[in-house]
């Protein structure tokens, strides 16, 4: 049994939609100490000017302060619940510190209620527990990977994500990540054992056009349907291709062209790039 239903097709919205079971989910309420305000832009910068097309509106949400940083280092503590977060594709989990605090943080596929998880150089290896690159063993599946160390999880959060530790070497660590990429990582940086749960959210259709809107995305007009004073593809007689690379509507080519940076220092840590 899959983790995900489909409505009966009583009308053409539910015809191909599909939501999650939510079976993992023991915790409607979230914790109130840990939310704050999320504010929306509409794609607009600070001087109210649109510079992101398509965005905007969207269900109202609280964001769910995350624990990326490792903050409670050789402080246990007990998985209270798993819980729904509207701000991203994973499951988070609330766990209660035996300091008498309380975080979230993302939920392993394996964690469940009851379970004890640890952060520290001496925490044990199960899912859930995080510790430095260098304590954890050579094939290990791992996720919320620091890129420097006490800067916080960048890598590898979202649902059914993780990498593995491939090989150790002179303080780096070569890491295979989701993408095919092979990259060196300080051996300091801290990680989580396990892999993201969840996995079962890309099979998730929406199957109407309004639950795309409720995600805060708004349709967006192909370039070649605009008039040329709005899109460098725009205009001709009947319907055009554009007659030209694809570009955005400032120029700048779309497809093909590499946008990283040539003399970005990160670079010399990248081993293997993604795959293409």
């Amino acid at each position: 049994m899959g983790t995900t239903r489909k409505f009966r097709p009583r009308t053409p919205g539910t015809r191909f939609g599909s939501v999650s079971k939510f079976d993992d989910i023991t915790k409607k309420t979230p914790e109130k100490s840990l939310l704050t305000e999320l504010r929306k832009t509409g794609g607009r910068n600070s001087n109210g000017r649109k510079t992101v097309s398509s965005k905007g509106g969207g269900h109202k949400r609280r964001y769910r302060l995350i624990d990326f940083r490792y903050s409670k280092k050789e402080i246990a503590g007990v998985v209270e619940g798993i819980e729904y977060d509207p701000n991203r594709s994973a499951n988070i989990a609330l766990i209660n510190y035996d300091d008498g605090d309380k975080g979230y943080i993302i939920a392993a596929a394996d964690l469940r209620v009851g379970a004890k998880v640890e952060c520290g150089e001496k925490a044990k290896i199960e899912a859930g527990n995080a510790m430095p690159l260098k304590r954890i063993p050579l094939g290990t599946e791992i996720y919320c990977i620091e890129l420097n160390a006490g800067r916080g999880a960048k890598m590898a959060r979202s649902a059914g994500n993780s990498a593995v530790l491939e090989a150790k070497d002179a303080g780096n660590i070569h890491l295979r990540l989701p993408s095919g990429e092979v990259r060196l990582v300080k051996e300091d940086c801290y990680a989580t054992i396990g892999k993201v749960g969840n996995a079962e959210h890309e099979k998730i259709v929406l199957g109407k056009a309004g639950r795309m809107r409720y995600l805060g995305k708004k349709p967006k007009s192909r370039a070649v349907a605009k008039n040329p004073v709005d899109h460098p593809m725009g205009g001709g007689e009947g319907k055009s291709s554009g007659g030209r690379h694809p570009v955005t509507p400032w120029g700048k080519i779309t497809r093909g062209l590499k946008t990283r940076n040539k003399k970005k220092a990160s670079s010399k840590l990248i081993i293997k790039r993604r795959k293409k």
